[in-house]
């Protein structure tokens, strides 16, 4: 699809004259340049650059507006929301609030959250188009127009609009809405103390377009968590950067890619600004679910200005829980455990010689209840690896623990493309704990199922960014970076489900229970009609010049309870293989795209360096290893019984019998012979965690073709001989 088509399939009926005029600037090109023999003039170029200007203008104008309606909207809702949540705690005040005093609240608070998504939506749209028109004129006209017009567009930046601090006041309010004035209270920081419960946690990556329009949905779900409610939001404090440490030999990289039993991550961690003094060293411990433990996440706190000396050992583990040993807030057995994970870190670090290799940085938007752990979402916008290690040459950090040249000013526009990889996706993460037999509760399905999100299990920053920014030091890749360049915007699988004000709400729920009324049809009309409606957004979801691309990645996470086949039969095994996999938390199954080679090496032989490799996650359990054992045996037990056949015939035939036995004596030595050979390669496979066809379809028939040769060599022996 067109960009124009596009835009006038996805443009706001309300905002339709603020828009840019797309197709009249590409009208205007190329009217001029064929009115001037397709010669380009400085008179063309000032008259076209005027237009811009104008365009620009109006987009900017109209944003300012919008927004300044916005935010006087959500500070008239704030104040009566807690007018009536006061009146509704005095019991004293007269007259009390009505059911309908909420519902009320929560249509306005519902039609200004549809207002946010809007101006998002229209934000962006515009800012592509912009960005198309200028890439066609410089493409038409060969005059470089990008670099002049990309300064105006930073002077009137209506395309940054942060929306996070409105997001976080909409959540607060619709929640004490949402909960009648009785919203669930508790520790931020507290919470996962639940036992027996099975934690499920996938991993998925949110276009930038869907970003706003996925936190919209979220919060009137879940509210924002807020660690600290009497501090006003800044965007500061939604910052959380991650500094991994490895060797020149990237051992940790490589564990956590291969999955390795015991495979560990070691990070420094710091929340907010580059002034934060508090400092968590983390280890991240990966588990097989053979072992019967989980994969856990140990972290302790450090001062800043303590973490180089504790990293050289100069400040032991002992030094850093002496003041907590003697405040006596926590319990002896708790400062112990820290301290053992200190001394292991520590050993660890110094050991292998680790040091400062990359740095993770993401505006982190979490939603949960206070308290209560059981269902967690986390959303990780403008996610950047930065290059910390001196592996060639260049010592980054200086001596120090962490490179200074940078804070939190995305996007480090003072960093050479070589130590920046800027990641195209927001990151989602869902975390769920829920009960044997239970499901997870039914808007998180839809979430997940719908077209604003992409399934990636086990999608890691620390592999990305190791992967992306050191290709020379490693050889191993993971699945999904040969796919970075597939689009993941898809259609919109229910056309009903995303961000739509009561009024469509409304106008849905009695055109499903009964006919209309002559008004409300009279509103559907006008609401579907003309340019289209803020409440109906195109399956086209793809704003390029050229065709929607409908490809998908390749390798994506099984979802065989979503499966809807024409068989009822295979449905219900499809479930129930799918209720055994979430009791089991098996987020590592998945299935290759059909027409996809098995060996994603060869499918993406064309995508990858020389040298390099996909690492596919691969399951190895000791059973495994058993299972291999038993197959070996069974051959051999064949091998045997071929034999013990070849010498009893050699022994006590005739001489028609002396051919078969030696048909049945090499089909025995083949078995044997092959068998062992199989089952060290597999051992090998099976060590290596190598995604390879383990099935063997070329040895059973051999064995069959042996003894039916030998068996008719000793009939035909046997008829020549008579």
């Amino acid at each position: 699809m067109k960009f124009g088509e596009h835009l006038r399939h996805s443009l706001i009926r309300n905002y339709s004259f603020y828009y840019i005029a797309y197709d009249d600037l590409k009208h205007q090109l190329k009217k001029s340049l064929k009115d001037n023999d397709g010669q380009w003039t400085n008179e063309l170029e000032e008259e076209f650059l005027s237009l811009l200007e104008q365009e620009l203008d109006k987009v900017y104008s109209f944003t300012k507006v919008k927004n300044t309606e916005v935010n006087r909207r959500i500070k008239d809702a704030e104040k009566y929301v807690y007018e009536v949540v006061g009146a509704l705690q005095n019991k004293n005040s007269a007259p009390t609030p009505q059911e309908q005093d909420f519902e009320d609240l929560e249509d306005e608070l519902s039609d200004i959250i549809a207002d946010v998504h809007d101006m998002a939506k229209f934000e962006r749209l515009n800012y592509t188009g912009f960005q198309k028109i200028v890439k066609k004129h410089d493409k038409t006209t060969k005059f470089h127009l990008k670099p002049i017009f990309q300064v105006r567009l930073n002077a009137k930046p209506f395309f940054k609009d942060n929306y996070d601090n409105l997001i976080v006041k909409l959540s607060k309010l619709y929640d004490l809405v949402r909960t009648r004035g009785n919203p669930v209270k508790g520790n931020s920081a507290a919470g996962g103390a639940q036992q027996n419960f099975v934690r499920q946690t996938t991993k998925y990556w949110v276009h930038p377009d869907n970003i706003t329009e996925l936190k919209l949905i979220i919060l009137k779900h879940l509210p924002v968590l807020v660690f600290n409610a009497e501090k006003e939001f800044e965007p500061e404090d939604s910052a959380i950067t991650s500094i991994y440490f490895d060797n020149k030999d990237m051992d940790l990289y490589y564990g956590r890619l291969r999955k390795d039993e015991g495979a560990e991550a070691i990070r420094l961690r710091w929340y907010g600004g580059m002034k934060s003094e508090q400092i968590f060293v983390e280890r991240k411990t990966h588990r097989e679910d053979w072992t019967g433990e989980k994969s856990v996440k140990a972290r302790f706190a450090l001062k800043e200005k303590k973490v180089n000396d504790f990293l050289s050992g100069k400040f032991t583990a002992s030094q850093a829980f002496e003041k907590q040993r003697k405040e006596g807030k926590k319990s002896p057995q708790e400062i112990e455990n820290l301290e053992r994970l200190a001394k292991e870190v520590q050993y660890r670090v110094i050991k292998d010689k680790m040091r400062p290799v990359m740095r993770s940085f993401y505006n982190r938007t979490a939603f949960q209840l206070p308290g209560d752990a059981r269902v967690r979402i986390s959303l990780d916008t403008e996610l950047t690896m930065v290059r910390e290690d001196n592996f060639d040459g260049h010592d980054r950090t200086n001596g120090n623990w962490r490179r200074m040249d940078i804070g939190v000013d995305y996007p480090f526009p003072q960093l050479p493309d070589r130590d920046v990889c800027r990641f195209p996706y927001a990151v989602l993460e869902v975390k769920l704990q829920t009960q044997l037999g239970q499901e997870p509760p039914l808007w998180i399905r839809e979430l997940v199922a719908s077209h604003l999100v992409e399934a990636v299990p086990k999608f890691s920053k620390f592999i990305h960014g190791g992967a992306s920014l050191l290709p020379d030091y490693v050889n191993l890749l993971p699945f999904w970076l040969p796919q970075m360049e597939v689009d993941i915007r898809k259609p919109k699988v229910q056309e009903e489900y995303g961000i739509m004000r009561q009024q469509q709400q409304r106008i849905k729920s009695s055109s499903s229970g009964g006919e209309m009324d002559e008004e409300e049809l009279l509103d559907h009309g006008e609401l579907n009609g003309g340019y289209g409606s803020h409440v109906h957004f195109s399956n086209d979801i793809n704003p390029l010049e050229e065709d929607l691309d409908e490809s998908t990645p390749l390798l994506l996470p099984s979802t065989y309870r979503t499966r809807d086949g024409a068989s009822p039969l295979a449905n219900f095994f499809y479930n129930l293989y799918g209720q055994f996999l979430h009791f089991f938390n098996d987020d590592r199954t998945f299935t290759v795209k059909p027409g996809t080679n098995y060996d994603l090496n060869q499918t993406f032989k064309n995508k990858l360096p020389k040298g390099k490799k996909i690492c596919v996650p691969v399951r190895i359990e000791p059973k495994v290893y058993f299972a291999n054992e038993r197959t070996f045996l069974s051959w051999l037990s064949i091998g045997m019984i071929l034999g013990a056949t070849a010498t009893t015939l050699l022994t006590y035939g005739g001489n028609s019998t002396i051919t078969a036995s030696i048909g049945f004596f090499i089909a025995a030595l083949f078995t044997m012979i092959y068998s062992t050979y199989r089952y060290v390669w597999r051992v090998l496979m099976i060590r290596e965690k190598k995604a390879v066809m383990y099935g063997d379809k070329f040895g059973p028939n051999m064995i069959c073709f042996f003894i039916a040769a030998a068996t008719f060599a000793t009939f035909l022996f046997r008829f020549i001989e008579a």
